[in-house]
């Protein structure tokens, strides 16, 4: 058991939770919270580090609890494992009342011309259509967790974001997306524009939420597969990213309202190119 905050690993695991760079560096991030490891891949978890009080707690359970059974799956397989005392793992902790356990992961990688390959192999297939997010320079943890969360309900195919875009691996942002970071594809790009002219290649169209728009979101057919574009929270699309869009959209607003929160414009339109592409599927 490991009771000191001077403790390399410790202090390791601190600089995981905090800096960015160390995460990028490395390879590496820190997540926490009994679902989200319960729904980490095997595979790709490093170390695990668990309070003393859930330790015992899990000593008394059967084989068939999830988190004890996960544990000494990682154990046979060599993964290191061990107990922090209550005052260090809160310490190391992100959240207000800990779940007890931690761990570190290998980053995720995926390649965004194999996502669109995939996307169009399985529409051909008689499946739904490439449904793709593009985000630039979004700095809300809360609001990008959200939207990779909805985008696994809609369906999305991968998640494109700017350099500009808050760390997806910021705990806050971890903690947002209740386990769809494992399942939903996501990429940082050098050039967001780039990313826009490869979709467009492969017959995706794309489309800007944007005060412009001459037709309301849920009056388009989306025929072909869809990827949108939202911009910052505060700043909304740099005028040269909204300009690469094919088609400009507006969503229906009352009272003095310009915009919604950019999560939930995401949703409304991921579901509403998901309703389109179930439609084709029945035809």
């Amino acid at each position: 058991m490991i009771t000191s905050l001077s403790n390399g690993k410790i202090k390791h695991l601190i600089t995981l939770r905090d800096k960015g760079r160390a995460r990028n560096k490395e390879g590496l991030f820190l997540a926490e919270g009994l679902k989200m490891f319960e729904e980490a891949p095997v595979g790709q978890l490093k170390e695990i580090y668990v309070s003393e009080v859930l330790w015992q707690e899990l000593e008394k359970a059967t084989d068939e609890n999830r988190t004890w059974k996960k544990l000494n799956e990682c154990r046979k397989q060599g993964t290191f494992v061990e107990q922090l005392s209550e005052e260090v793992f809160k310490k190391v902790s992100d959240t207000q009342t800990p779940q007890g356990i931690l761990f570190v992961m290998e980053q995720l990688s995926y390649n965004l011309e194999i996502l669109v390959k995939h996307a169009l192999e399985r529409q051909a297939e008689g499946g739904r259509m490439p449904l793709f997010l593009l985000l630039e320079d979004v700095q809300d943890p809360g609001n990008l967790g959200t939207m990779i969360r909805t985008g696994e309900g809609a369906g999305v195919d991968g998640v494109i974001m700017s350099r500009g875009t808050v760390d997806i691996y910021n705990p806050k942002t971890i903690r947002s997306t209740m386990g769809s970071l494992y399942r939903v594809p996501f990429l940082y790009v050098e050039n967001l524009g780039a990313a826009i002219t490869i979709l467009q290649q492969s017959g995706i169209r794309v489309y800007a939420a944007h005060l412009e728009g001459k037709q309301y979101f849920d009056e388009l057919s989306y025929e072909g597969g869809s990827a949108f574009l939202i911009g910052n929270e505060g700043n909304g699309l740099r005028r040269e990213t909204a300009d690469m869009a094919d088609t400009y959209l507006k969503i229906p607003m009352e009272g003095k309202l310009e915009s919604l929160n950019a999560a939930v414009a995401a949703a409304l339109l991921l579901y509403q190119a998901a309703r389109a592409g179930r439609r084709s599927m029945i035809r």
